[in-house]
């Protein structure tokens, strides 16, 4: 069995693990500058008197044995297989020590840098100084750049070190100010005539769990007169409450009921969910949730809000951390959660979010919804991402990003091909989405990779003819990544790089999940809409993987260094799926009829052959038509076996789990 992956010559020397010697007056980080620097629109310097916080992360020692060690963790041969190291043996063996973070504090302090805090294990020292004061400290320029509409701050070149302390730095976070965003998405048209959305809420009549009622055939004019349009297929639920689907639904769809039968339910375990800013309304929420789902109430006994750094002052009412709380309560309604806020989205605070999990034992499951593209990521921060998840997989417990929402991030606009971190580390299990249709027992109609096309057919009675394709709205992400190489577990797929994702679950918005929120100004305070997004499908597979823990019982360590040998019947492959009766549309004009094929209104496909259309009535404005077209991802196809939307597919909850039995 492999051992020991290898990153690529530039996160190698990143990621040196060994000190350089002390007479090495000066050294440059490597990696430390975002790509975007390169090609990006410099607006020119940052302001000298901002003071900004800098997280200045170590090197960990015995990188090498580490690497090595996690490959006997997690080999069924090996002695060392599920031995899990405990906190005080990764730092003994591998954590920085307390001298080496004395020298870097002592350098920091020494070039005008106040000191805000050591991390008690030596993993990163924490300053807080004038970006003028920085820039002395690293030896760099921090500028402005224009990044597609968006003005972020970033150092122009790799920062420098000198000293004894300039062997012991691994990275340098928070030189520009990147965040980490959550990959979460309601049903929404695009370019709607006034801006308008499908979230509609408080309805006398519960959101609908019927999202295809059936085929439909509608007739339009303009005025009464031509052109005169009929549109036929399928139809979408077109109600004001819409449709999605609740926890009942989904643990009959999945065989989670089968599960509980057995006593398996997340008792003993706990979900870390990392979330930032926090929520002053979430267990209020998670509360009404769980009484309209027959949900254990969550307690201070079973729920818990910890801040891993200072208190955040952005809290408000946040549909990430419902879909989290909620769903990963849905799933494993017996496990506790731990729901890690850090004080903003910045990726020190978060990365330092996880740790923070590590250091203080949490849970054998973390769940992170949240991601950045990798293509715009410090190389060197995305070590430091590696490394937390490595750190986690070695004591035993899976990191779960979800692969977010954006296909391959090309847009359908020639934009380069890229995926999602920290869901990108081979050391962490990254999650897909696909789109659901439930018959009427709950049982799976079909489910599809999750892409979604969108196009109009009649704005407010203004007819258009061609149709007005949207093309891509949102979609799983995933494909290779250009930094990591592939793990050992991913040895059958081709290509020499990890890939994105290893498993999916619900994640379409037009599919989604019910959610409970409160929102302010509103009557009543508390609105039931539906979210989707691999921000869903995250805490989802996160609770599955709390029970599998608990019916191993004990902790399995890292999800997708098992996922890839499961047997049949555990993980179910999400196959291309089509429809004999997608949308087509025949437009009379006074001269002429233009027959326009499904193919054609559903367009651009991207190569897609297979797919499943649909007509919705938007709710929000009469005579106004859009088509849904399903299974159509930007740069990414479903297919048979692993594929880069849907990863080896959907979990079979009650086999998956019992796979982990030990007496099975």
């Amino acid at each position: 069995m492999k051992t020991h992956w290898i990153f690529g010559i530039a996160l190698s020397a990143v990621l040196s693990t060994t000190a350089m010697a002390a007479s090495v007056q000066s050294s440059v980080i490597a990696n430390n500058t975002p790509r975007f620097v390169a090609t990006a629109k410099n607006l020119g310097p940052a302001n000298a008197a901002e003071v900004i916080d800098v997280s200045v992360w170590l090197t960990l020692r015995n990188r090498s044995e580490m690497d090595s060690l996690i490959g006997k963790l997690y080999d069924r041969k090996s002695a060392n297989y599920r031995q899990w190291l405990k906190l005080a043996d990764v730092v003994a063996k591998f954590a920085p020590t307390a001298q080496e973070a004395a020298a870097v504090r002592e350098y920091l302090s020494s070039h005008g840098l106040t000191v805000v805090k050591v991390d008690p294990d030596n993993f990163v020292v924490r300053v807080q100084g004038t970006i003028a004061n920085v820039e002395k400290a690293f030896q760099v320029k921090i500028s402005t750049f224009e990044v597609n509409g968006t003005v972020y701050r970033a150092n122009t070149t790799d920062p420098s070190v000198d000293g004894p302390a300039a062997a012991l730095i691994q990275a340098v976070g928070g030189l520009d100010n990147l965040v980490y965003t959550h990959p979460f998405t309601q049903r929404v048209a695009l370019n709607p005539p006034t801006g308008g959305s499908t979230s509609v809420s408080n309805a006398a009549e519960f959101i609908s769990d019927v999202c295809f009622p059936g085929t439909v055939t509608q007739k339009y004019t303009t005025n009464g007169s031509d052109p005169i349009a009929t549109y036929k297929g399928n139809g979408y639920n077109s109600s004001t409450t819409g449709c999605g689907y609740t926890p009942p639904n989904i643990q009959a769809a999945y065989n989670l009921t089968g599960l509980y039968g057995e006593g398996f339910d997340g008792t003993g375990q706990t979900i870390v969910i990392i979330d930032w800013c926090g929520s002053p309304t979430i267990k209020h929420d998670a509360n009404v949730f769980s009484a309209k789902f027959g949900l254990p109430t969550l307690t201070s006994s079973n729920f818990k809000i910890l801040n891993s750094g200072t208190a955040p002052t952005c809290g408000a009412p946040d549909p990430e951390i419902n879909i989290d709380v909620e769903w990963a309560h849905a799933i494993a309604p017996g496990a506790n959660i731990d729901l890690v806020v850090p004080p903003s989205a910045s990726f020190q605070d978060v990365d330092n979010g996880e740790l923070y999990a590590l250091e203080n034992n949490l849970g054998n499951v973390i769940s992170g919804s949240y991601g950045s593209e990798e293509l715009y990521t410090a190389t060197s921060i995305l070590g430091i991402e590696s490394a937390i998840n490595e750190i986690a997989a070695l004591m035993g417990v899976s990191a779960n990003f979800a692969s977010g929402d954006y296909g391959d991030y090309t847009f359908d606009e020639g934009e380069p091909a890229s995926v999602s971190a920290p869901a990108d580390s081979p050391y962490a299990t990254a999650v897909g989405g696909i789109s659901l249709a439930l018959k009427s027992n709950n049982t799976i109609a079909w489910q599809g990779g999750w892409g979604t096309n969108e196009t109009l057919l009649d704005d407010e009675g203004s007819i258009f003819d061609p149709p007005l394709n949207f093309g891509f709205a949102f979609g799983s992400g995933g494909g290779p990544s250009a930094v990591f190489s592939k793990p050992s577990f991913q040895s059958s797929l081709s290509g020499s790089h990890r890939k994105l994702p290893d498993i999916s679950w619900l994640a379409d918005p037009f599919t989604g999940g019910v959610i409970a929120i409160s929102e302010p100004f509103t009557y009543p305070a508390v609105e039931w809409t539906v979210y989707g997004g691999t921000s869903l499908a995250t805490p989802m597979f996160s609770a599955l993987w709390a029970i599998a823990n608990q019916e191993a019982g004990a902790a399995l360590g890292q999800a997708a260094q098992y996922l890839y040998s499961m047997p049949a019947g555990t993980i179910t492959d999400v196959l291309p799926v089509g429809s004999t009766t997608n949308v087509t549309a025949s437009i009379k004009e006074p001269t002429v009829t233009n027959d326009y094929s499904a193919a054609e209104i559903a367009a651009p496909l991207e190569g897609t052959h297979e797919f499943v259309s649909a007509l919705w009535d938007y709710p929000d404005y009469q005579d106004t038509v859009y088509v849904i077209t399903f299974g159509t991802d930007s740069g990414l196809k479903t297919a048979t076996g692993w594929d880069d939307v849907t990863g080896l597919g959907t979990p079979n909850a009650q086999a998956f789990a019992d796979y982990f039995n030990p007496s099975n």
